[in-house]
């Protein structure tokens, strides 16, 4: 669900509630033989005390570098404070009580015709920063804006897939507070729900422009939506203005830009005063620091200048320390994320390509991946973690057919006798094909006599678990005489150029990656975009007419268990192979304080700092 915006969008985006602990019930252990219980979500508490400013830690390696919400694909954009700046039609709630957070949303929920071809949705009483309102109509501009960003390059958005949303979609506004969406052929609800989440909406008022001080344009024109387009991607181009464009600082959202560095990309936000959300805004400033790497994050936390961030689970032993610092820490597997090494079907070295295109191969390497072992290794996930097996996630809402028994657990013996079932000789000094063909009991189309398995796997340097999981893998693999190259990359490297549908020309760079996770859309954690195989996020070429056929039932279908049989299908075909789910560890100073929801939507990065307040005199 892009080239860096697309990748980043995706692994950005979160939606819905947390999952269980998985580790037989109980608590994450630190990993140093104390259990430590981060589990349980503090209460709001103490009197605010106005002002203060917050220190937020961004994710390490993801500082933003981009302003407008629709980034195009060249410019491997991550977008500055997403969410809080420009609210999209509909907030995920980050709970799991519904799919959308209905105080913070800028609409009504939507209602849908019996026929799944018209939702109508009523815009709620919020405005802009400059006092006017948002409309149904700045919904149409944002629609035919984001249609002209597609019309351009299909890359320049995350989640679209040729010929689903927003193709087929027909954005009309019969009044101020009404917006109207016709759709060519039906979709689930719960789909669109996840795509209007996407959607963020834009001031036509002020933003319908093709140059400085322009007239407005007649934005349901596609020439005039393109010019638009152009014109505020253009005013996005040079990193020193996005503090004082007059442009950005018309916000739907609780916070206008203060300062950004361009040098790091750490930036500050202060209040929007015509914000009509919930929220008090007792924090006078808010600061999101950028990091390079999970260590250099702890570091701050040790040293008392982070109010708020995430810690890699690799650092759980440092749990009781920190809690001795005045933090509160909690946890679980985020929802809908997915843990994955994800392989490039057209990585033609060595003959990976077609090695990797027999099912029974990637079975054999699943196996070879030791869940249980890497939640408990001290030098892996050090207890914070949990099994999972499909791209839901774990303790999804549309849980696997094959429930809490995974059709390729930890077994190198049956990894083994895969290999060696299809006409492989397997030595620890090289396992090779001797017995080429494509009879049942033969290596496979396409596979020659003394082919190898041989491959390379791009690693991801932060989080500090990433690298582990991946040797840990390579080490099993070897003792099956299966070679892996491991390749230490920087995440924004990865997000630049490892991916079939947008950096075509390095795909035998790279067979495997480890980039961390990936978030589905928690309410309805379709793999639409990600496995399908015209999806714009299919980083690896994964082509299955079955899965394609599935994954459209879900998205188009009404069918309750049709999200259901979609995941079960991938976590049986393996398009990636899957790791365990690190949990999202949430560290907050125990001075700030607000509704324990808003820390709880953390663990899927949804912030919410217009509702924290400070409740001591003295912050940091």
């Amino acid at each position: 669900m892009s080239t860096p915006p697309r990748r980043t969008g995706r692994l950005l985006l979160t939606l819905a509630a947390a999952g269980a602990l998985l580790l037989s019930g109980c608590s994450g252990s630190s990993g140093g033989g104390a259990n430590v219980d981060y589990t349980v979500l503090p209460d709001e508490s103490g009197t605010p005390v106005p002002g203060g400013v917050a220190t937020i830690a961004l994710t390490p390696g993801l500082a933003p570098n981009y302003i407008f919400p629709y980034p195009p694909a060249e410019v491997s954009g991550t977008v500055i404070a997403r969410g809080m700046l420009w609210r999209a039609l509909y907030r995920p709630s980050g709970t799991g009580d519904s799919l959308a957070d209905e105080a913070t949303s800028l609409a009504e929920l939507p209602e849908t015709s019996e026929d799944g071809k018209t939702t109508t949705i009523t815009m709620k009483d919020f405005s802009w920063s400059n006092g006017k309102p948002i409309t149904a109509d700045d919904v149409v501009f944002s629609f035919d804006v984001l249609k002209a960003a597609i019309a351009k390059s299909p890359a320049n958005w995350s989640f679209y897939t040729p010929g689903q949303f927003p193709d087929g979609v027909t954005a009309s506004a019969p009044d101020p507070q009404t917006l109207v969406l016709q759709f060519e052929k039906a979709y689930n609800p719960s789909y669109v729900m996840s795509m209007l989440q996407l959607l963020y909406v834009l001031p036509s008022d002020d933003w319908a422009i093709a140059e400085d001080g322009g007239e407005l344009l007649d934005y349901t024109k596609p020439e005039n939506a393109a010019a638009i387009y152009d014109y505020l991607t253009s005013q996005s181009e040079d990193q020193s203005t996005f503090a004082d464009n007059p442009l950005w600082k018309i916000v739907s959202g609780p916070y206008t830009l203060k300062a950004f560095e361009p040098s790091t990309g750490s930036y500050s936000l202060e209040p929007n005063p015509e914000y009509s959300g919930p929220g008090e805004h007792t924090l006078e400033e808010v600061d999101f620091k950028a990091f390079t790497s999970a260590s250099a994050v702890l570091n701050q936390f040790k040293a008392g200048e982070l109010t708020v961030g995430t810690l890699d689970s690799g650092y759980a032993s440092q749990i009781p320390e920190l809690q001795k610092q005045g933090y509160h820490v909690y946890g679980a597997a985020a929802p809908a994320r997915f843990d994955a090494l994800f392989i490039n079907f057209k990585n033609t070295v060595d003959g990976f390509d077609r090695v990797i295109a027999q099912r029974y191969v990637r079975q054999a390497l699943q196996h070879l991946i030791d869940q249980p072992g890497y939640i408990k290794s001290r030098g892996v996930y050090n207890g914070a973690g949990a099994e999972n097996y499909s791209p839901d996630g774990a303790d999804s809402p549309f849980p696997v057919e094959f429930g809490e028994n995974p059709p390729y657990p930890y077994d190198p013996e049956a990894a083994k006798q895969l290999l060696t079932d299809h006409g492989w000789t397997v030595d620890e000094s090289g396992t090779t094909c001797t017995d080429p063909g494509t009879a049942e009991h033969q290596c496979g189309e396409g596979i020659e006599q003394g082919q190898k398995i041989a491959f390379s796997i791009a690693s991801a340097n932060t989080p500090a678990y990433v690298g582990a999981r991946d040797l840990a893998f390579v080490s099993e693999a070897k003792k099956l005489g299966i070679e892996i190259d491991v390749v230490t990359k920087s995440l924004n490297y990865m997000y630049a150029n490892y991916g079939n549908t947008f950096s075509p020309d390095k795909a035998n760079e790279w067979a495997m990656q480890d980039f961390g996770p990936l978030y589905n859309a928690a309410g309805y954690p379709t793999s639409n975009t990600v496995f399908n195989t015209d999806g714009t996020f299919n980083l690896g070429s994964y082509a299955n007419p079955a899965a394609d056929e599935a994954i459209n039932a879900s998205t188009f279908g009404l069918q309750p268990e049709a999200l259901r049989d979609e995941a079960t299908l991938l976590a049986e075909d393996l398009p990636a192979l899957f790791f365990p789910t690190p949990h999202t560890l949430v560290v907050w100073k125990d001075s700030l304080s607000g509704p324990p929801a808003t820390f709880h939507a953390l663990l899927s990065f949804i912030y919410s700092p217009e509702q924290w307040y400070f409740t001591e005199e003295q912050q940091s």
